[in-house]
């Protein structure tokens, strides 16, 4: 395996913007300008791109989800690095084009192969499962790190609501694509909407968090408010932001990274230091807030946990 050297120059690779991407994102502004979609931002911009946050009371942290020996992130480099290429594939545009996004009234349609579908509000789903604080590692494909203290509950609390048919095999996890309040959609970046997927065991699994908060507070825009999931021993790309729909599938569903560039992003997506990325080394990564880099670890450190759902699986066939 090849892992790449550090050199003076602290930027990595995958921090560089593609030219697909820059493309991308020259033509999204072009047409925003047409269409007068950015005259706000310099008034935007000239405001603090942290989210007013509701604080979310009566949380309990639970001690069975640390991480030992690690600094937490700061809630203001949560906020301000991210990406959601709804609202502009650099991870500056979300903070500011995500602002207008409305999160109430907002409700979760949960469908498909299930004895009991319901549609769920926004303010019914915080009342489903008691609401806690658990702290996670959130690894990120590009090689960028954080540790965020997220809120939510597990998904399982959700599925058993619903309760699967045999056949469900697979969750798939629609989000919300409104061009009216998401420009970063007038790009053909994606297929949108963004779509990604589970397996039934993974979805299952007590670590797979229905996240409504992080910091103590709501979700702010940008990170995917009023609903994202969080599946911490997976690529960042697997926790899908602002869902609008859960629907149980026989087949495995086509994602959205998946059908834009099969070679680069597996279905599976777990954290492997030992399978590279085509275009950079997933050996180390770069915790936001630090300069030096440190050696990723297997599951994202969740092996204990999850390891035994992949026994018998070929991890670099499935990536």
């Amino acid at each position: 395996m090849l892992i790449r050297s550090s050199t003076a120059n602290p930027i990595l690779p995958s921090e560089i913007t593609s030219e697909a991407l820059f493309q991308s994102r020259r033509d999204w502004l072009k047409t925003a300008m047409a269409v007068g979609g950015v005259a706000a931002l310099p008034a935007l911009s000239a405001c603090s791109v942290e989210a007013q946050g509701v604080k979310l009371a009566g949380v309990k942290a639970n001690p069975l989800y640390l991480v030992n020996d690690e600094k937490l992130n700061k809630a203001d480099e949560f906020k301000n690095y991210c990406n959601f290429y709804e609202f502009g594939t650099d991870k500056s545009d979300p903070p500011v084009m995500a602002k207008s996004l409305k999160t109430r009234p907002w409700t979760i349609a949960v469908e498909g192969e299930v004895l009991k579908p319901q549609v769920f509000d926004i303010d019914a789903l915080y009342k489903l499962a008691p609401l806690e604080e658990r702290v996670y590692r959130f690894r990120c494909v590009e090689a960028w790190s954080m540790v965020v203290p997220w809120v939510g509950f597990s998904l399982a609390e959700l599925i058993k609501k619903v309760e699967p048919k045999g056949n469900a095999k697979f969750v798939e996890f629609v989000t919300l694509a409104d061009k009216s309040q998401m420009p970063g959609l007038r790009s053909s970046v994606l297929d949108w909407p963004y779509v990604e997927g589970l397996r039934m065991d993974e979805a299952m699994n007590p670590l797979t968090l229905l996240t409504v908060g992080a910091f103590g507070e709501m979700l702010a825009p940008q990170n995917g408010a009023p609903v994202r999931l969080v599946v911490p021993w997976k690529y960042g790309f697997k926790s899908g932001k602002s869902i609008v729909k859960i629907r149980f599938v026989e087949k495995e569903p086509k994602t959205a990274w998946v059908k834009s560039g099969p070679e680069e992003y597996g279905f599976y997506s777990n954290v492997n230091p030992m399978v590279d990325h085509p275009r950079w080394s997933q050996a180390s990564e770069r915790r936001i807030g630090e300069f030096s880099k440190r050696k990723t670890l297997m599951f994202n450190g969740y092996a204990d946990q999850v390891a035994s759902m992949y026994a018998g699986m070929d991890l670099k066939k499935f990536f």
